[in-house]
């Protein structure tokens, strides 16, 4: 079976246990950053099919993964969202702008 798809780090040896056969490789620089966005968009596409918390840690991981990839730790993400989120606020109240005028 053909997957392709970059998959979490310790898959492989879940396969493995399974008695089957795998091959794999490790992506380049560019090419990890170009799956990291792959993944990202497959696993937001499966929470908007399944809308469960499962999804939405898949997404986190990825995230974390994809912040990483930026030279930076979860942790200063999270104090960057935090930051934001002080600033502008959160989607809690549920506002939908319907247009501004000049």
């Amino acid at each position: 079976m053909m997957h392709k798809k970059l998959v979490r780090d310790k898959i492989p040896e879940m396969i493995e246990k399974q008695g089957k056969t795998l091959h794999t490789r490790i992506l380049s620089a560019d090419e990890y950053t170009h799956e990291l966005e792959r993944k990202l968009d497959e696993e937001v596409g499966e929470y908007h099919k399944d809308k469960n918390l499962e999804e939405l840690a898949d997404i986190l991981e990825v995230v974390y993964a994809l912040a990483e990839n930026l030279g930076t730790s979860k942790e200063v993400l999270l104090a960057a969202c935090e930051k934001k989120h002080q600033v502008r606020g959160g989607f809690r109240d549920r506002i939908f702008l319907i247009s501004t005028e000049d």
